[in-house]
């Protein structure tokens, strides 16, 4: 088992934890980017209230709740959809660095759950999280999918990947896409590869932004 990996009774097990339970949704499409560049897949995310990428879900209060019936409830308010999830749907659970936890005095234990659904369904979840959804513009600024595809000048996954996420979400999101076998592993090396060169950009360009307020103000 990886470092930081736990099995879920392990997990449970752990006593004086934070858990939190996330879910990955999915599905297969055959629609096309500008016609010609196959989607391949949905897989869908959220931008946070805080300006970074995760996926819905939330703390679960194991004194009151299993991990499923907590996770099932964080859905309903961020995405407006009941959906029915089960012990098979969980995927992995990791001790978060205690820099992920929102306290130093207790240890923080995220449990990943990921759902295939038909494209219709992941339609109607899209819907509802603008639409009805409780959390929608407060605690979740939108449904985000995830571009499974390369564009021309490393665009799509690469670029995605490059941007910031929550806690240990985007190493859920990688290890996800391989074991679902949603990408190839040599197509998330180069996306990997190119978001890396990405980030050294980006980082030139903040010092360039922040130079100009200095220079403005």
């Amino acid at each position: 088992m990886a470092s930081g990996q736990l099995s879920r009774s392990e997990a449970l097990a752990c006593l004086g934890c934070k858990h939190a339970c996330h879910m990955m949704l999915y599905s297969a499409t055959k629609s096309q980017l500008f016609g010609r560049i196959p989607i391949r897949h949905i897989v869908l995310m959220q931008m946070r209230f805080d300006g970074l990428l995760g996926f819905p879900g939330g703390f679960v209060n194991l004194q009151k709740e299993t991990l499923e019936t907590g996770l099932s409830r964080e859905l309903w308010e961020e995405l407006g959809v009941a959906i029915p999830i089960s012990v098979e749907d969980h995927v992995v659970s990791c001790l978060a660095p205690a820099l992920f936890s929102s306290t130093s005095s207790s240890c923080l234990i995220t449990h990943l759950y990921v759902k295939r659904m038909e494209e219709e369904q992941i339609l109607e979840v899209e819907r509802a999280a603008a639409s009805t959804a409780k959390d929608h513009g407060h605690e979740v600024l939108g449904m985000i999918r995830v571009p499974l595809y390369t564009i021309k000048g490393e665009g799509g996954l690469a670029s995605f990947l490059s941007h910031s996420f929550i806690g240990n979400a985007r190493s859920q999101l990688v290890e996800s896409l391989l074991r679902f076998k949603l990408v190839t592993p040599d197509e998330l090396k180069s996306a990997l590869t190119h978001s890396m060169e990405i980030n050294t950009q980006t980082t030139e360009n903040l010092k360039a932004a922040l130079t100009l307020t200095e220079k403005l103000f």
